[in-house]
């Protein structure tokens, strides 16, 4: 709740905390280990088209860094989720077009149980964002992203089991 809380006192427009940062404490919540069990980052991503520099997002990193006391200063990784697509494919060797909004990231991830993203709002209600559904996380099953074939799927799953042997793998068919 602290990265929420401090999430939204950013006021960073169209912001998530998303992926391991939300799924991973369900899974340890549901496998019965301690909710910060293997994770290694809270993911923030905001959406803002007016300035797509490296500069301007480096300025938010900056101000978010500011904002956490350590040791979330460290973990908290902040990407504004308008300019992924200028560096993606550099670093990941997979096309990756223009986003819309931060939810859209989510349609993108390598695994469906991955892509869930939640907002704190202003009056204390709890977004969820979840575009394939929570059905897969529940019932501690990774797939991969049914519209968006990846590279990395079976990597990223085999690494996820090893932190947690209940998680099944579903491989695409």
């Amino acid at each position: 709740m602290t990265v929420m809380e401090t999430a939204r006192a950013l006021d960073l427009p169209d912001w998530l905390v998303f992926s391991g940062a939300v799924y991973q404490p369900v899974v340890n919540h549901l496998t019965g280990r301690p909710l910060d069990y293997g994770l290694k980052d809270y993911d923030l991503g905001y959406f803002d088209a007016s300035d797509i520099s490296y500069e301007a997002e480096d300025a938010v990193i900056r101000r978010a860094a500011a904002a956490f006391d350590p040791p979330l200063r460290e973990l908290v990784e902040v990407r504004n989720q308008a300019r992924v697509h200028i560096w993606f494919e550099g670093k990941f060797g997979e096309a990756y077009g223009p986003l819309s909004c931060s939810a859209e990231a989510l349609e993108r991830f390598t695994s469906s149980t991955f892509a869930i993203g939640a907002r704190l709002e202003g009056d204390g209600r709890m977004t969820i964002v979840a575009p394939f559904g929570l059905e897969d996380l529940f019932a501690l099953r990774l797939r991969p992203n049914p519209v968006r074939k990846t590279n990395g799927f079976m990597r990223t799953a085999e690494a996820a089991r090893r932190r947690w042997p209940e998680l099944e793998i579903v491989e695409a068919g």
